[in-house]
């Protein structure tokens, strides 16, 4: 097996946020519940909303795509396939994740639907009430899939969010014979409860045949998969089908299990949450560069657990400090 180019080529979500303070009385004037995420079915909806929206900031978003965003930003090499529209947004999309320095060439969608948007209404006490048009990013075809560029990249990383459309599911699914065939490792993150409640019997598909090498989730994710009482029950029903099961847990830190064994790190210490948009997102990207780094399973949660108190301290979930620096000594 050939050493690969890439790190990861991760698949997901091209979606731009568009963050904005708000009080706990909009949210439930707003009919939304505080602190989950919700999906915006038309394009009229989506822009009633950002009608209602106080000043606000544009940042490209995406689960996936904020995972490899900070991990180039921590000096792993990257690619992005996902689908934006030709649009505006899109443009906004496709510049901010090739700024980034990540590989991205999936070509424009002409037409409607338009380019993925999150409209997140962030409340003082730092929880993000998330409404996500999902728009172009639930037309990708898996005739744009890079064979050669997945085959050459040491991951493959997907999000859980992009399962649902039928399209982007049958790429995800092609994407995976081809890593596999490669000799590659696929990582794949649960993302949600309303995803897994959909499609709780396709995951558990993926997981006993054995097509998962990195199960990420965090403690409510996975019992919810496995329909457990507890954190520890949970990992017990995935260990044995996957190598590798990464939680995290919260203010009380994150956790590996591979072989048996369970490593646990705490949570960074913070001053503020300011907004935790993104914090699975930049754990992730953490983690999975300190395995690409072949970094043991303990500094891999700790850069994991940097990355994410880096993030949740700012609006956005992309970093803006160096995370080079701040993970230096890792």
């Amino acid at each position: 097996m050939t050493e690969p180019r890439y790190d990861v080529v991760a698949i997901g979500n091209a979606i731009v946020d568009i963050l904005s303070p708000a009080t706990d009385a909009f949210i439930a004037d707003n009919g939304m519940t505080k602190g989950a995420m919700a999906l915006v079915f038309s394009p009229e909806e989506a822009d009633a909303l950002y009608a209602k929206m106080g000043p606000g900031q544009e940042v490209s978003g995406g689960s996936a795509a904020n995972t490899i965003a900070g991990m180039a930003a921590l000096g792993s090499r990257c690619a992005f396939i996902g689908q934006v529209a030709d649009d505006q947004l899109g443009e906004v999309f496709a510049h901010d994740i090739r700024a980034a320095g990540i590989r991205f060439d999936t070509a424009s969608r002409a037409g409607a639907p338009t380019t993925g948007r999150c409209l997140i209404f962030v409340t003082p006490d730092g929880q993000r009430t998330m409404n996500t048009f999902l728009g172009a990013s639930h037309y990708l075809p898996a005739e744009a899939l890079d064979a050669a560029l997945i085959a050459d990249a040491r991951y493959l990383y997907l999000e859980g969010y992009l399962w649902d459309p039928e399209e982007p599911r049958a790429a995800m699914r092609a994407a995976i014979d081809i890593a596999r065939g490669a000799g590659r490792k696929v990582a794949f993150t649960l993302s949600a409860e309303f995803v897994i409640d959909r499609h709780r019997d396709a995951f558990h598909a993926l997981i006993d045949q054995g097509l998962i090498d990195v199960l990420f989730a965090n403690e409510t994710e996975i019992m919810f998969l496995t329909q457990t009482d507890s954190v520890d029950a949970a990992v017990a029903a995935v260990q044995g089908k996957v190598p590798l099961v990464v939680v995290t847990l919260a203010e009380r830190g994150a956790m590996a299990v591979a072989g048996g064994e369970r490593t646990v790190v705490p949570a960074q210490p913070i001053d503020k949450v300011v907004d935790t948009t993104g914090a699975g997102d930049l754990f992730a990207a953490g983690f999975l560069h300190g395995q690409a780094q072949g970094k043991s399973l303990e500094a891999s949660l700790t850069l994991g657990a940097i990355c994410a108190a880096e993030v949740i301290q700012h609006f956005g979930a992309r970093p803006i400090v160096d995370l080079k620096a701040i993970t230096a000594g890792v």
